[in-house]
């Protein structure tokens, strides 16, 4: 942990262990979290022993897909006090992020020509937004108090998030596997400042999902495969982002237009009726992201892609998967496309990336190809 030294006049020691004091400090961060543009803060324990229970299952169960980064770090990601030595108290924070109508998203599914991007990357990269309000907030209490044990995290290290977050009142974890708030909804990121300050915990938040299962029936390959268990193998959102693989042919024409990440369990929960659009002008929309043409995108050479997602969460995937994706969302666009003129336009666009030097590129536009036997 970061301690700082810090001349002024602080809180001693014994002051900080006064339940009294702990109160008023923790109603402070909650305070200032607030004012630094956070929608909600909470405060828990370290205590995870359910959630890693229900985690190790789901690795168990090869669920995590290629992702080996959620297997390598053993007990410490439920295990706050392993991963950052001294931690006693989680501060967890909540920033809305939605940059518009739920309705537009929805109609956008339906437009086979246009792509898909789950609505959280259409923005500034959240890692970089929410971190450096999350330090700034651990600053202001390091002025408060002088110098303590601290760390940031948003979704950045082997840290259990919405376990923490539910435990800390900002939410319950929905059938999805999102962390939900009645009033809100879902459309938010999450942070964490690990601490040695024995501070107040909260009350756990309490689920609200009842009988519901709007979110397993809206997702288009079924990766829900039980309530509250997501199967990453066969999630569009782990397919587009975090696998660098070619994509499983039978879940190709299940992705429709979706070419980065996936939104349906978010945008058919009932919760999200409640949900507000997000004040941070970070996230809105970049350019033509939020609507574009898939063609327009196909056609990007590798520097044009850098160029026009830079700052953004899409650049990581890097511009081979981001034409992978494309393609498969180009071959099912063929599949519906009436107008011939337009198919041209498409397997034209298609047949120039035939030579591209990628195999996996190559196999998805052969497949692209094939929705109507131009190969």
């Amino acid at each position: 942990m970061s301690h700082k030294n810090n001349t002024h006049k602080h809180l001693s020691q014994e002051e900080l262990c006064d339940p009294v004091n702990l109160l008023a400090l923790a109603k402070k961060i909650k305070q200032w979290g607030l004012e630094l543009g956070f929608q909600a803060v909470g405060i828990t324990d370290t205590d995870l022993t359910i959630a890693e229970q229900r985690f190790n299952q789901w690795l168990k169960q090869q669920m995590h897909g290629d992702m080996d980064y959620m297997s390598r770090h053993g007990s410490k990601r439920s295990r706050p006090a392993e991963l950052e030595s001294g931690t006693l108290s989680i501060i967890s924070v909540r920033m809305d992020y939605f940059p518009e109508a739920p309705e537009n998203a929805i109609e956008l599914l339906k437009k086979s020509n246009q792509g898909y991007i789950a609505r959280y990357s259409l923005g500034r990269d959240y890692h970089k937004v929410v971190r450096k309000r999350l330090q700034t907030l651990a600053k202001k209490l390091e002025q408060e108090i002088g110098s303590f044990g601290y760390r940031v995290f948003t979704d950045s290290a082997p840290v259990l998030e919405k376990p923490l977050a539910e435990k800390a009142g900002l939410g319950w974890i929905g059938k999805h596997s999102n962390v939900l708030q009645e009033k809100t909804g879902s459309w938010f990121f999450l942070g964490e400042i690990f601490t040695n300050l024995p501070l107040p915990a909260d009350t756990p938040s309490v689920n609200h999902c009842g009988s519901c299962t709007k979110c397993i029936t809206a997702c288009p390959t079924q990766a829900i495969v039980e309530p509250y268990v997501v199967d990453s193998r066969l999630c569009i959102s782990y397919l587009t982002i975090e696998s660098h693989q070619s994509i499983p042919e039978n879940l190709r024409p299940l992705m429709g237009n979706r070419i980065y990440g996936c939104d349906d369990c978010q945008l058919f929960c009932p919760w999200n009726r409640f949900s507000q659009q997000t004040v941070e002008s970070d996230y809105f929309a970049r350019g033509d992201l939020a609507s574009p043409q898939l063609i327009d995108l196909f056609l990007w050479s590798e520097s044009e892609f850098l160029s026009q997602t830079e700052g953004t969460a899409i650049r990581r995937i890097g511009h081979e998967s981001w034409l992978r994706n494309i393609a498969v969302a180009l071959g099912n666009c063929l599949r519906a496309e009436k107008h011939k003129k337009q198919q041209k336009r498409i397997t034209n666009a298609l047949k120039s990336r035939l030579q591209y030097p990628s195999k996996l590129v190559q196999e998805h536009v052969v497949w692209a190809l094939k929705q109507i036997n131009e190969v």
